[in-house]
């Protein structure tokens, strides 16, 4: 096992089948090895920086019907809403009076915002503050949808693959295809986004096999971002009965995916914080280097629900932002308040701030 994890941390590989004798075999002792080398390669591209993107999570309104999900389409139980432009500005104010230099715009797949809306909406973001990005996440779109918004000033976009089981993904997303989402991915990459891809932990039914194929999938995409969480069940789904991922299991998949792939940034979520009160310190532990901390009207935020007493639904976007940076200060790392670009980018684009 050492020999392994030694070259995987060299080699930045390894074959499936290595892959999952690590899943399989890891013990407390190899566990604790896997994180070191996690953190050291993080260190190596990131130093202790740990950037802090403002999150907008502007509408829960959703046509897709992910069996997961506590804002899927058939949840009437979910109080819909939507942040209109002059809303979502706001936030975005707010944010960047605060230090932040990324907006990220995450809502279900609400097709009332089509590409005039969205366009104009990131339009306005850039040109009141041009050293900002802004980040979508907004789902599956036509690619010429995405080359609208990407040359509106859309800088990234996040859509998690969730899983790379082509069978495990058509059990868990009723009406969608897995071969659609890894055809949105390759899209968004020739477009020119930094692109973010990801999965949960702990699904039902989720094997070490299909780990290792979300780890397979990744390596071949190389996105420059990668969101990995744990499943936490929603008694409104499908799922609700379901038993949850774990956070052991998760920083486990951070750690490998950080060895795999050693410039991407990983979130430390909201979720493992959610699971653990140190689940997200213990994420920058093994390799994570970014957070999200809120910018959403406090009245909104308890209606963003992905999953079930998700923390910081109740804190003003000021409380979060300084709860955030002592979190990752006591862990050993420092909040970097730049535009917190991948490192093949940083020579391309203005940084932003750096807060020690």
């Amino acid at each position: 096992m050492k020999n392994l994890l030694e070259k995987l941390y060299q080699n930045s590989n390894a074959s499936d089948d290595e892959l999952l004798y690590i899943l399989d075999n890891l013990d407390s002792n190899s566990e604790k090895m896997l994180f070191a080398l996690a953190l050291k390669a993080r260190k190596k591209n990131y130093g202790d920086a740990v950037y802090m993107r403002g999150l907008v999570e502007f509408t829960n309104i959703c046509s897709q019907n992910c069996l997961y999900c506590g804002i899927r389409r058939d949840n009437k139980d979910a109080e819909r809403y939507r942040l209109n432009k002059d809303e979502i500005l706001s936030c975005c104010d707010e944010g960047y009076n605060l230090g932040y230099r990324t907006f990220v715009l995450q809502g279900g797949e609400d097709s009332w915002y089509n590409d005039e809306i969205m366009a104009n909406i990131v339009t306005s973001i850039k040109k009141q503050w041009p050293d900002a990005a802004v980040t979508l996440s907004l789902g599956e779109r036509s690619y010429e949808s995405y080359e609208i918004l990407f040359k509106a000033g859309a800088d990234r976009y996040l859509l998690r693959h969730e899983t790379a089981s082509p069978e495990l993904y058509a059990k868990l997303h009723p009406g969608m295809n897995f071969d659609s989402r890894v055809e949105c991915l390759y899209s968004l990459k020739e477009i020119g986004y930094q692109v973010g891809a990801g999965f949960m932990v702990g699904l039902p039914g989720q094997s070490n096999a299909d780990l290792v194929r979300d780890l397979r999938f990744l390596k071949t995409l190389e996105p420059e971002m990668v969101g990995i969480g744990p499943f936490i069940p929603h008694k409104k789904t499908p799922l609700g009965e379901s038993e949850g991922g774990t956070v052991e299991k998760t920083l486990v998949m951070l750690a490998l995916t950080r060895l795999l792939l050693p410039q991407a940034l990983l979130p430390s979520t909201t979720a493992l914080g959610t699971m653990d009160p140190l689940g997200r310190e213990k994420a920058l532990g093994v390799g994570a280097n970014v957070v999200m901390p809120n910018l959403s009207p406090t009245e909104y935020r308890t209606k963003y629900e992905l999953y079930e007493n998700k923390i910081c639904t109740g804190d003003e976007a000021t409380h979060c932002r300084r709860c955030i940076e002592k979190r990752i200060n006591s862990a050993g790392f420092r909040a970097d308040m730049g535009r917190g670009d991948h490192v093949s980018h940083l020579k391309d684009t203005p940084q932003g701030i750096d807060n020690n």
